[in-house]
């Protein structure tokens, strides 16, 4: 998995401003290799749905993954009748390398994407890009799989689908209903520090997206979709499902190893009330109190076996020390992991010499019960003393998580400076262009980010102004009269420096070390 260092917190997300301008608000991408039959019609149709419907200016950007028919010919044609329409051309087939490679480039603040079928009813587009542009969420896709969906497909697609949702569920515990969907947008922002950490090329990009972006704590929404299946689809499904099913092992594999940066994708943006300050209220002490609950019923457990274990060859005392050693040392690395989330190793020893103190009270708690039971009688039950250690370890428990929270393991807040709250939505705009930019050189400094400009209303209709950028000048080197566009092919080799098109870095305020 890439582990590349990413901007850090977010900015916190706002509507995004009407206005004049010359940057579109919306960039839909259509993916596409070898359909020749079903481009212009999906692009006449998707151009005269946005003009008439959709209130800001957009973009429609056509990503043909090698095609070896006549698509780019029909992609240059559609870019020279059509203002908004834009045609890129990549050398390598993989939706999730053309997906990268426009979204990384185009300079919308919301981008989107779709399949070139037209498979989802088009009224769900505003819906889709609704929350992204109002500033609520930061991703949002189509749901084949939610309730008030109206769906048309063969049963052998559905159990597939709803096989690999459950999959997903299972194993690396999305939320999300529908990874499949070929309906999906993101905040621009948001792509620039996610489109990095995404390692797939192909149909897995999606899922990848989805549940790295999960696991961050960004917000996923979803929207209902009438869905009517294409029976000439030319995807491979056993392909496809194999190679999916072998990224989620890559993924789940990464996130159990801690090698994805979520921490680098900071939750706050700055407007999660979670994140805001409470007088008078203990931060996280619910989620705090209910793992503790659960380590230390484990630990009991732990204990009490522990102790039955030493009972055999040892007295009470000698058995009741050794057991709650042992298990004192695992409950505080237990909590220290996963009640306090403490991560590294650095304070380990620290935290567990003061868990050995609170230990030390544990165990005068629990010996003078033992030593009051042997006073009351010269022999007590086995059951008798299980119950005393019961007992005593209840109060030590809770004199346990309440010097655990104030002195071993203490609100890390209190000794940081808390992050100031981020008010304005100011991420850096790599420009969407076809021409050849300069390298960055690695040694680049953050730059001073800008806001966005005032973002446009749509034009009248028939009323388009000038593209905001123009194609170079095109060397025939294929029978196509097409851009060549082999971004594809540099990021399957992890590296831009035999890219055709050299683009910004993803993210804003530093350069990919792989150009190094």
């Amino acid at each position: 998995m890439r582990t590349d260092s990413s901007p850090g917190t977010l900015p916190a997300r706002e509507h995004l401003p009407a206005g004049d301008a010359g940057t579109p608000v919306l960039d839909v991408v259509i993916p596409v290799y070898n359909e020749e039959k079903d481009l212009q019609p999906c692009v006449l149709r998707l151009h005269e749905h946005l003009r008439r419907t959709f209130p800001y200016a957009f973009r429609i950007t056509i990503a043909d993954n090698a095609s070896t028919d006549t698509t780019p010919l029909v992609s240059r044609r559609l870019e020279a009748e059509i203002p908004e329409v834009r045609a890129f051309r990549l050398e390598q087939k993989g939706r999730g390398r053309a997906l990268r490679t426009v979204w990384s480039a185009s300079d919308a603040p919301v981008l989107a994407y779709m399949d070139v079928d037209l498979s989802t009813d088009l009224n769900a587009l505003l819906p889709l890009v609704a929350p992204l542009i109002s500033g609520h969420s930061d991703l949002a896709i189509g749901s084949r799989l939610a309730r008030s969906s109206r769906v048309v497909r063969g049963p052998k697609r559905e159990f597939i689908s709803r096989a690999y949702n459950l999959i997903l569920r299972g194993s690396l515990h999305a939320r999300f209903s529908d990874a499949q969907c070929g309906f999906k947008a993101i905040r621009r922002d948001v792509a620039q520090v996610l489109l990095p950490l995404v390692e797939d090329t192909g149909w897995f990009f999606d899922t990848e997206m989805l549940v790295i972006a999960e696991r961050a704590g960004l917000r996923i929404h979803e929207v209902p979709v009438d869905w009517i299946d294409d029976p000439n689809s030319t995807v491979h499904i056993v392909k496809t499902a194999t190679e999916d099913l072998k990224g989620v092992w890559r993924v789940g594999k990464a996130l159990a190893g801690g090698s994805l940066p979520l921490d680098r994708i900071t939750r706050p943006f700055g407007d999660d009330p979670r994140d805001r300050e409470i007088q008078d209220v203990p931060k996280g002490l619910a989620r705090q109190l209910v793992g503790f609950c659960v380590v230390g019923g484990l630990s009991t457990l732990f204990y009490l076996v522990l102790y039955s274990a030493f009972r055999q060859f040892s007295g009470s005392q000698i058995a009741n020390a050794l057991a709650l050693l042992v298990s004192a040392v695992a409950n505080t690395a237990a909590n220290r992991r996963l009640t306090f989330g403490v991560r590294g190793r650095g304070g380990a020893v620290r935290h567990q010499a003061q868990g050995l103190v609170v230990f030390g009270i544990g165990l005068a708690l629990t010996s003078g019960s033992l030593a009051a039971l042997g006073a009351a009688s010269s022999d007590p039950a086995h059951s008798t003393e299980l119950a005393v250690l019961i007992a005593a370890n209840l109060a030590a428990t809770v004199l346990r998580f309440l010097l655990f929270r104030a002195w071993v393991f203490p609100d890390r807040g209190d000794d940081q400076p808390r992050s100031t709250v981020v008010a304005a939505h100011t991420p850096s705009s790599p420009a969407c262009s076809t021409q050849r930019l300069p390298q960055q050189p690695s040694t680049q400094q953050p730059s001073t980010q800008q806001p966005y400009a005032p973002l446009p209303q749509r034009p009248a209709a028939n009323q388009y102004a000038p593209p905001p950028y123009a194609p170079t000048p095109y060397t025939p080197a294929s029978p196509y009269d097409t851009t060549e566009f082999r971004a594809g092919e540099a990021a399957e080799q992890r590296s831009w420096k035999d890219a055709t098109v050299r683009l910004q870095p993803v993210r804003p305020t530093d350069t990919d070390p792989r150009n190094s």
